[in-house]
């Protein structure tokens, strides 16, 4: 697609809302030159070099860009576990990640990570990003998953040993080091573990790593100044993984409070991901979904949302991640829903949730603190200019149409393109013969 040249850019007369938590500005400029705010505020005007195009942002929201922590751009936005592993080849994931990644900027995502993916697409697409061969938000990412022989979320179709989709299967600790050197050296910003499965006639998700076997991935990881990310839903693997040093924790269900002590002790990031869950219980009927969980699932946010308040009253950073990539948050739709659960569950005021998805983001985008997600000289220049105030709407942010502006790495983003649309790829999804069987009783009746 190759690059766009990068001219000096004033935003004028908009109300900023820095990210930082701060109360917003009004009637502020902010001076973009390449990727980098030179200027905020007074003297922004004065500070334009020859050549600045002009951006009127009166009576809008100029904002830093969202990042969407936890989001699986490479998946392409499968209906079940079945159609993820097995029908898709790898060079088509790649097609529809390049196709899709695109989306996510366009609806106001400037940086997100991915931190499993199928088969080694992650880096590669992070680098073509980078290299201006795909367009899409600042990326990382992770390798594959490394899962124990007990498997995670996908149950029986994790095999014993070897690699199947986004999951690699570790037996033992020297394979565990083996493997997470080898996704060091082939790209990943980020190891990925699972440290809770799903097991047959048991409720919920049970922690599926030992201690000694989780130390090895972390000491291993950290070595390599690599910082590691896992699955958690439940709160004896939120506690395992905040003692063992896990940098960034997904989900963190059920948190009861010795797994929120370590977690504070340990300085780990949250980031909770409620979107799917709550798009599954609130929406999920409308396209067909299973629903019969409808309420475990609303109790297991109740659950969590109670101690993560907590939490983050605590100190503890909390990141915004949609899970986007599956059929039930296609990419483009929900990457600013978890911003709206996080004021509407956790009770943080919008101010405070917005920072959780713009500024808390550099950790997942492993950038300093204040050098990105931050309307601040400086900083790195990824914004938004919104039509509507956010800090007094929180869901603006999910509405494409009230976006004005997305400005990535010091460009605009052509918004007013018609949005990406394509045809069905052959095998792309599981055909089915029916959604039920055809028994006698169901044709008499």
């Amino acid at each position: 697609m190759g690059r766009r040249t990068k001219e000096p850019l004033l935003i004028t007369g908009g109300t900023v809302v820095d990210g930082t938590g701060g109360p917003p500005s009004p009637t502020t400029d902010v001076l973009v030159d390449g990727d980098r705010i030179l200027a905020v505020g007074a003297g922004a005007a004065e500070a334009s070099p020859p050549g600045t195009r002009t951006i009127d942002a009166a009576g809008r929201t100029v904002m830093p860009g969202l990042v969407d922590a936890h989001c699986h751009v490479t998946f392409g936005e499968p209906s079940s576990n079945d159609e993820l592993f097995w029908h898709r080849p790898t060079g088509t994931s790649m097609l529809l990640a390049a196709f899709n990644v695109t989306k996510l900027l366009r609806a106001g995502v400037t940086g997100f990570l991915d931190a499993d993916c199928i088969a080694d697409l992650g880096p590669a697409l992070r680098d073509g990003i980078e290299a201006g061969l795909v367009e899409g938000p600042r990326m990382s990412s992770g390798l594959n998953a490394l899962l124990t022989a007990a498997g995670g979320t996908a149950g029986r179709l994790i095999p014993d040993e070897g690699a199947v989709g986004y999951a690699q299967v570790v037996r033992n600790r020297d394979e565990i080091v083996r493997t997470t050197r080898q996704q060091v050296k082939y790209g990943a910003d980020w190891i990925k573990v699972h440290l809770t499965g799903s097991l047959p006639n048991r409720s919920g998700e049970l922690t599926v790593w030992s201690r000694d076997e989780l130390l090895a991935v972390t000491d291993t990881a950290h070595a390599l100044d690599t910082p590691v990310v896992a699955h958690c839903r439940n709160a004896d693997s939120t506690r395992l993984a905040a003692e063992c040093g896990v940098d960034l924790i997904l989900h963190a269900s059920h948190l009861d409070d010795g797994a929120l002590e370590a977690v504070v002790a340990s300085g780990a990031a949250i980031a909770p991901t409620f979107t799917f869950l709550t798009n599954l219980a609130d929406h999920g009927a409308l396209v067909g979904a299973a629903t019969g969980q409808v309420e475990l699932f609303r109790g297991e946010i109740e659950a969590t949302a109670a101690v993560l308040r907590r939490a983050h009253d605590a100190g503890v950073p909390l990141l915004c991640g949609s899970e986007s990539g599956f059929s039930l948050t296609p990419y483009g739709h929900w990457h600013a829903r978890e911003v709206e659960l996080f004021v509407d569950v956790l009770g943080l005021d919008p101010l405070e949730a917005i920072s959780c998805a713009t500024r808390n983001g550099a950790i997942a985008l492993r950038r300093p603190m204040d050098s990105i997600g931050v309307v601040a000289v400086g900083a790195a220049a990824d914004l938004l200019v919104v039509d509507g105030d956010p800090t007094a709407d929180i869901a603006v942010l999910g509405r494409r149409d009230r976006l004005r502006q997305v400005i990535s790495r010091g460009v605009p983003v052509d918004l007013d393109r018609p949005w990406p649309e394509r045809d069905p790829l052959p095998g792309e999804q599981v055909g089915l013969w029916s959604t039920r069987l055809l028994t006698r009783d169901v044709v008499e009746q």
